[in-house]
């Protein structure tokens, strides 16, 4: 008999959880407000109903106007928490604030969830550089709503123009680094490889990650959707760069279930080059429902014709167990054995015994 639920003994971090807001009342009015923020709130919603890996519309949370509310606590809590393997989480802002009116995952969503689930979730909280204020926003979030992670957007829609910065630009974005790091976080993720909506596609390339990685060594950097695009700079990057990390969202959901062979080539190019210990798992929730990826991944392998012709890895049961979760935890330096320690004592428990159906909390 085989095991419907291997991973329910695996400690499983989803290391970008967002709470999205893309109804057309949430859109910034200019005249990018269709090419843009209509055209992402489509792509989104777009992905979310085709990247189905058995093809069930039980993962499809409908109709479309209830997908774009996703920013509701208990229907994200519920997804992780009671529906899938998911044991932890850490909620992004998004800092979209000039194509959606709060950003399009606003942070207030991710607080109610911590409160709710006080030992589960964790939160990166959103800073754009073209809002007043910037550097008081970092030690805001830092010291007042305890986050634990600074959360980037190359660009953004900044008064009806196309506005973007490089990460290793010492007067737009070296700043916030050095205001992140003295308020003593260490972790700055920042949007990679999947622009969105009709914008240039430079900023969304991650050749400034290593300018920023070699000026501030004691932070970490987090490239967001790492592989999905620029694979063999992302996987230099890892080589070169011990504070360089790769977090998998939407990556390891499109490729594992449309292009499995790819998404080898994107996970063994990362290993090969020293990534076992700083690829981080992500679903991308709401975006998709967790639980169909998750068993995906743990049953995924690596081919042995790719094994023997680009010399990658074997995805060992270690592996997996690094990516799943291990490495997020040793990143933000906590024990996982009182992190479970922790989520032992909440009303579901370390081990799930059994999963609520998908989207029940909608």
């Amino acid at each position: 008999m085989t095991d419907d639920r291997p991973l329910k003994d695996v400690f499983v971090l989803d290391s970008t959880v967002h709470g999205y807001n893309l109804h057309p009342d949430n859109y910034v009015d200019g005249p990018y407000r269709e090419r843009v923020a209509a055209q992402l709130s489509e792509t989104l919603y777009r992905g979310h109903v085709s990247i189905v890996p058995d093809g069930n519309e039980r993962w499809i949370l409908g109709p479309k106007e209830r997908f774009f509310r996703g920013n509701d606590a208990e229907l994200l809590g519920g997804a992780l928490f009671a529906e899938s393997d998911t044991d932890f989480a850490i909620y992004h802002g998004v800092p979209l604030y000039g194509i959606y009116k709060d950003g399009g995952s606003p942070l207030n969503v991710g607080k109610e969830m911590r409160e709710r689930w006080s030992e589960r979730v964790a939160l990166y909280g959103a800073v754009s550089p073209w809002e007043d204020g910037a550097l008081e926003e970092v030690q805001r979030l830092i010291e007042e709503d305890g986050v634990v992670g600074i959360k980037l957007y190359p660009m953004d829609i900044i008064d009806g123009e196309i506005k973007s910065y490089r990460l290793d630009d010492p007067e737009i974005a070296f700043p916030i680094l050095e205001a992140t790091q003295k308020h003593g976080v260490k972790i700055v993720a920042t949007h990679k490889a999947l622009p969105q909506g009709q914008v240039p596609s430079e900023p969304f390339a991650p050749w400034d990650v290593s300018g920023a990685a070699s000026a501030f060594p004691e932070l970490t950097f987090e490239i967001v959707h790492g592989g999905l695009a620029f694979l063999e700079e992302t996987s230099w990057q890892i080589q070169r760069f011990p504070n360089v990390c790769v977090n998998l969202e939407t990556s390891c959901a499109f490729l594992m279930a449309r292009q499995p062979r790819q998404f080898a080539h994107v996970l063994g190019s990362l290993l090969i080059w020293g990534g076992a210990d700083r690829i981080l798992w992500s679903s991308g929730v709401t975006a998709r429902h967790p639980q169909p990826f998750l068993k995906l991944f743990w049953d995924f392998e690596i081919p042995e014709d790719m094994q023997a012709a680009y010399g990658y890895p074997r995805l060992t049961r270690k592996i997996k167990e690094q990516i799943l979760g291990l490495n997020h935890l040793r990143l933000l330096g906590w024990d996982v054995d009182e992190v479970k320690r922790k989520i032992d004592g909440d009303e579901l428990g370390l081990v799930k015994e059994q999963l609520a159906p998908p989207w029940s909390a909608a």
